[in-house]
């Protein structure tokens, strides 16, 4: 059956770039959902968003500041439904009818719960009984009824109602579990009628990785491994690759899911070295780690597949992402990884030789580098599983990037398929 693709409006009182929590998690879910091929306008009182695609419906009436909104917004913290709100609310009933015209799916954000506009609110309100746009998301933050900064301003009935009763066909959503509950005494729902969906992280952002590892990244599954291990190190024998590779098909036994990114290229001093990686290469097809290993000379390459160097930036990505370091040496002058991998806060699985005892100490967790590899996978495994960050992380990694959150909680809600989120 064909995609459909929607036409999709988010209103709020101020769009991306703002500081915003909420403005951020504007801007993702519009990146996200161009992305995906949707038609999505922003639909905002303030603010532009930069993402290609984006159509921008920007006035000062879906706002919470300005003279006309603040004046009103004195009055009604009075108790006072002065015709300044009705002038107010007429004006913004035409333009905001024109904004939403055509909308498939309008997500709102905080103005069905918050009072900061209520003349936008209530014109929202009209639109929707009169099924002048599809299905409404209500994207609750906060909710201006459970706050008690708030409470004084508030007063019985209309509009101030509109923000503690549950609007028909409207599936409400929150970004955590107690905002859930909360929202759920406000209104009087079932909590099963509200979504949770968090907000997520932007790791290419946050990790400020380069957009050619940002690639590798995505197209390799690597934030899904688990754990993701770095071998620093061009393909030669002494660096006992061999090794690695039974290691990670140890852990692969185990019920894992680990990949190990090799970055080096076939060392260009010894001529058997190209049989070296031919050897390898039919090690890890024979293994259970046939598709956990990368190579970045065979995957990081130009138009006519020759190997693209491996620069400073692309290997801080790596130990930025990576879980460990997996360094199984024979023999070594001093290890620079070893150094490398402690500044990047990595722990450090290695091979138990004098040089690398003499960097890393106590630090470092040692196997011996011709012994039984499944002893060294348990170790790996046994330190990883106990340390609370990895666990956090995997989980951050699996369930809380903003690529996760859409595909998983977002989705569904959108397409109708969400049954409890």
């Amino acid at each position: 059956m064909a995609r459909s693709f929607m036409n999709i409006a988010i209103l709020h009182y101020a769009g991306p770039p703002g500081l915003g929590g909420v403005e951020l998690t504007i801007h993702h879910h519009a990146r996200l959902l161009c992305a995906d091929g949707h038609r999505v306008r922003l639909v905002a009182g303030s603010g532009t968003s930069t993402v290609a695609g984006v159509e921008q419906h920007i006035n000062p009436l879906f706002g919470s500041r300005g003279a006309m909104i603040e004046r009103v917004n004195r009055a009604l913290a009075q108790g006072d439904v002065a015709d300044d709100f009705l002038t107010l609310y007429r004006e913004t009933l035409i333009v905001l009818r024109d904004a939403l015209d055509g909308a498939d799916v309008v997500m709102v954000h905080n103005v069905m719960t918050l009072h900061k506009n209520l003349a936008l609110t209530a014109a929202l309100r009209t639109l929707h009984d009169d099924a002048a746009f599809g299905g409404l998301l209500a994207w609750c933050h906060d909710f201006a009824w459970r706050d008690p900064l708030y409470l004084p301003e508030l007063h019985p009935g209309q509009p101030w109602d509109l923000l503690r009763t549950p609007w028909p066909r409207t599936r409400y959503v929150v970004v955590s579990d107690d905002r859930r509950t909360m929202l759920a005494d406000l209104l009087g729902l079932d909590e099963a009628q509200i979504a949770v969906v968090t907000p997520g992280v932007d790791p290419q952002a946050l990790l400020k990785l380069e957009a050619a590892s940002m690639a590798l990244i995505l197209q390799h599954g690597l934030f899904g491994a688990d754990p993701l291990l770095l071998l620093p190190a061009r393909i030669t024998r002494r660096k006992n690759i061999e090794q690695a590779i039974r290691i990670i098909a140890a852990l692969v036994e185990r019920g894992l899911r680990p990949k190990l990114v090799v970055t080096g290229t076939p060392g260009p001093h010894n001529p058997t070295n190209v049989t070296y990686l031919a050897q390898l290469q039919e090690l890890q097809a024979a293994s259970a780690a046939r598709d956990a290993i990368l190579w970045l000379y065979s995957a990081y390459c130009d138009a006519d597949g020759r190997p693209l160097p491996v620069d400073d930036n692309m290997l801080a990505d790596f130990y930025r992402i990576a879980d460990g370091l997996l360094f199984p040496s024979r023999a070594e002058g001093f290890g620079m990884p070893m150094i490398e991998a402690a500044l990047s806060g990595l722990p450090i699985f290695c091979s138990d030789i004098a040089p690398f005892r003499e960097t890393a100490g106590d630090a470092a967790h040692y196997f011996d580098p011709q012994g039984d590899p499944a002893m060294a996978a348990a170790q790996i495994a046994a330190v990883l599983r106990d340390d609370a960050r990895y666990v956090l992380k995997k989980r951050v990694a699996r369930a809380y990037t903003w690529e996760a959150i859409y595909q998983s909680k977002i989705t569904p809600l959108l397409t109708g398929d969400a049954d409890e989120c």
